[in-house]
């Protein structure tokens, strides 16, 4: 095979890399500004934890930038400033993924990560206006960010030699992890020592920096791309030449009727469900149950990301050697993925809930339980490509809009059962999670594919006419 280094499809899986570590720095630090943005009093009626928790803070008192506007907004106004973000969000993915089939998934992803950052720039404006500009800002982010993981897929489809899929993508898809990782405690920082409008404008201005790398440096397809060598292109075209399809019109009913395919939008629903609830909801959980300030907070909210993305990378090397080495099918390791993935990450979660205030046991087990989550990338959650390479784009775009609504519902209802803030209202949170991943993981089990569908080759329309 063609190597690695400095090849044009690693160079594509490095500038993705960056370009999802944007978007979910975009897209998380609002949960870490929201804490400084709101008047300390109005999140909470009575201060009902003080007795659940003793207060520890160590840290040396710096003194505090307080220059930011305060809003008196109320917790279930902050969980529809949070939800609001999903509302456009789930708007677009199956739009993307469609017009990723048809202009390309490098235009799509460009204007898609650069349209996120115009609107985050716009953030602090538009706090000021009122609450309803800032939930629209939000939610135009969200129309934004919608199209990028179906384009993604959409390129990866012309662009990742089949036993290189693993690892290519869990590469570009692991700056969202890590995407998650830098900025919980770098907005954090910027709250603490500058003000909270700089959150918005720091990252806002790298979205638009990588815009310009992107669109000079990449190509939708190895045919178009300036620099790529000869061999390189000829190795990923003849590897992918029996499972693309040169039919121009997508077979919408025999997709919407596919059996793995709904297994995929069963799993990727599940896993989003435990993965949303936590990442806007984990920095409440940690000042509101365990008492931690905003700077320790911060660094402890990112460290379940943290052994998320370097699960992500790990196991994507580890699936395709699994495949290619030991000849294990595919689809034996994307259910196996899926299960440890999803599974692993229920048991934590639920002990995470019991441990009272054990604050390292806390912080060990919500990391263990993301950490763990990282199996799914190798899983479900390229098994799109693993079925219909030609129409990836679209099925992610499929899959991820099912895969949005847990994003929209889960905190909302997440905020409503922990009015009080107590540890038995927050165990009950964790429960509906495990119980979904538990039933998410099963259902893939049971119906997934490893192989590419007939519906999603050439030959197919011939044999059904």
């Amino acid at each position: 095979s063609v190597p690695a280094c400095c090849s044009a499809r690693y160079n594509l899986a490095l500038l993705a890399f960056f370009g999802f570590f944007l978007l979910y720095a975009l897209r998380v630090n609002l949960s870490v500004a929201l804490v400084d943005m709101v008047e300390p009093n109005t999140s909470l009626a009575k201060n009902t934890t003080s007795n659940v928790c003793p207060e520890h803070s160590s840290t040396i008192n710096v003194p505090r930038n307080t220059t930011g506007e305060k809003y008196s907004w109320d917790a279930d106004t902050q969980g529809w400033i949070l939800g609001s973000f999903f509302y456009g969000y789930i708007i677009t993915q199956i739009p993307g993924g469609y017009l990723a089939s048809k202009i390309g998934g490098k235009l799509l992803l460009g204007f898609g990560v650069f349209g996120t950052s115009v609107f985050t720039l716009l953030t602090p404006l538009a706090a000021n206006l009122g609450v309803g500009y800032l939930i629209a800002v939000r939610a135009l982010e969200g129309l934004g960010e919608g199209v990028t993981f179906p384009a993604m897929h959409s390129m990866w489809s012309s662009w990742a030699p089949p036993l290189e899929r693993s690892k290519l993508l869990s590469i570009s898809y692991a700056g969202a992890q890590l995407g998650t990782v830098v900025s919980l405690p770098l907005s954090g920082l910027i709250c603490y020592y500058m003000n909270w409008v700089y959150v918005f404008y720091i990252f806002g201005t790298l979205g638009v920096l990588w815009f310009f790398f992107w669109m000079w440096l990449v190509s939708d397809t190895p045919e178009t791309h300036r620099s790529i060598s000869h061999a390189e292109r000829e190795y990923i075209l003849s590897s992918l030449k029996d499972q693309l399809s040169t039919q121009k019109s997508v077979p919408w009913r025999p997709i919407l009727e596919s059996l793995p395919l709904w297994a995929i939008v069963v799993a990727h629903f599940s896993y989003n469900w435990t993965f949303y609830t936590l990442l806007t909801l984990l920095p409440t959980y940690m000042k509101e149950i365990l008492r931690f300030d905003a700077q320790e907070n911060g660094f402890l909210s990112a460290l379940p990301y943290f052994g998320c993305w370097l699960c992500i990378i790990l196991s994507g090397q580890i699936a395709d050697y699994l495949r290619e080495k030991q000849n294990l099918s595919t689809v034996c390791v994307r259910k196996s993925f899926t299960l440890i993935g999803m599974i692993g990450p229920a048991v934590f979660l639920v002990a995470a809930g019991f441990i009272g205030c054990n604050y390292a046991l806390a912080v060990a087990f919500v990391t263990i339980s993301t950490t763990l989550g990282g199996f799914c990338t190798s899983g479900y959650s390229i098994n799109h490509l693993d079925i219909a390479p030609s129409y990836a784009g679209i099925l992610l775009g499929i899959t991820n809009s099912f895969a949005t609504i847990p994003g929209m519902v889960g905190p909302v209802i997440a905020k409503n059962l922990t009015h009080n803030n107590t540890v038995g209202e927050w165990q009950t949170v964790f429960y509906i999670a495990a119980s979904i991943n538990l039933f998410g993981a099963i259902f893939f089990a049971l119906f997934a594919s490893g192989e590419v569908q007939d519906w999603a080759v050439s030959g197919y329309h011939l044999h059904r006419n």
